[in-house]
């Protein structure tokens, strides 16, 4: 029989080829030259590079991210070392709800030439895919799901620059883009406040303001009060820094294909300046815990700075979607 030293070192041995795993698994990715990247699938695909491309191939690099990096797709795995981690599943679930966004309003915007018009069968498949549970893992099961995805946003791309076929189409219009910009205010608006959260406020009901004869189902306090749970601090810290990463990147694939309506209103600064902030939330944590101090407590509020990237990005966002809305 196995000595009780035996047993007591090879569970710690274990232990420890699981935590270095789990570090390896749960190393956050570097932002990337989207144009470069762009370039080498065009290359390697023999394709010329056309309105919508790099969108679309951003799209695929970002969704191929989530599952083909180091430990594959996390949010679901049943066994260790990926059951035992939270910060990964968490950056995964904020890239995969902007990589949702995104390819709905491929659907519904940036491949119709109107409200009138047919919607693209590769993108429906694409959106619908993209939308099964992150937590799924039978059959079938989230991976599987993403990938299918995948390949439906190749099929598009590749339609995309074939000159036989025009069904595929991707209209660079200044509607399109606001339409998509007008859903990044609404995540980056609820990323603010939820980072924010973190040392708990008190804020008046505003749901109503504006409008006398606007109503409520259920009726709420005039004060709430706001605050996140201890325990949900770093979750909400790694699926913001998520989903920051993966606007960044679809905002510098916009910058490319959008480029002549953003020069018509002159734009190209205020995005700049929106890539720049967002750029901001990527730095460094140098901190081997995401920290919770008060406003101007002694230690540092890690919620906080990035809470105050994702407010000036949109707050620029908001002014730029009005300058695109401008005649």
């Amino acid at each position: 029989m196995l000595g009780k030293k035996s047993i007591i070192s090879g569970l710690s041995i274990i232990t420890l080829i699981l935590w270095l795993v789990s570090i390896w698994w749960g190393w956050m990715p570097n932002t990337y030259d989207v144009k470069m990247k762009t370039a080498e699938t065009a290359q390697i695909n023999n394709n010329k590079i056309v309105s919508g491309y790099t969108t679309v191939s951003t799209l695929i690099d970002v969704t191929d991210w989530l599952i083909n990096k180091p430990g594959g797709f996390i949010a679901n795995d049943m066994m260790p070392p990926g059951i035992l981690m939270d910060n990964m599943p968490a950056f995964e679930y904020g890239v995969l709800e902007q990589s949702r966004d995104l390819a709905l309003a491929m659907r519904l915007n940036f491949s119709r030439s109107q409200s009138q018009s047919t919607g693209d069968k590769d993108l429906e498949i694409a959106q619908s895919k993209l939308n099964i549970s992150h937590k799924s893992w039978q059959l079938p099961s989230a991976e599987n799901e993403y990938g299918d995805a995948i390949k439906a946003l190749k099929s598009y791309r590749a339609r995309l620059v074939s000159e036989d076929n025009s069904d595929a189409q991707f209209y660079t219009r200044a509607d399109n883009l606001g339409a998509w910009l007008r859903e990044v205010e609404k995540r980056l608006g609820s990323i603010s406040q939820e980072l924010s959260a973190s040392v708990g406020y008190d804020r008046f009901d505003t749901a109503l303001s504006g409008d006398p004869t606007a109503k409520q189902s259920t009726a709420r306090s005039a004060e709430l009060e706001v605050k996140t749970s201890w325990w949900k601090i770093d979750d909400i810290f790694y699926e913001s820094r998520g989903s920051t990463w993966a606007i960044l990147h679809f905002l510098k694939a916009v910058e490319i294909d959008f480029a002549d309506v953003l020069e018509k209103k002159n734009a190209q600064a205020s995005l700049k300046q929106i890539i720049r902030d967002l750029e901001s939330t990527q730095d460094t944590v140098w901190s081997p815990m995401i920290l919770n101090g008060s406003g101007f407590g002694l230690l540092a509020n890690h919620s906080l700075v990035m809470a105050n990237y994702v407010s000036r990005a949109n707050a620029a966002l908001i002014d730029l979607r009005s300058l695109l809305e401008q005649g």
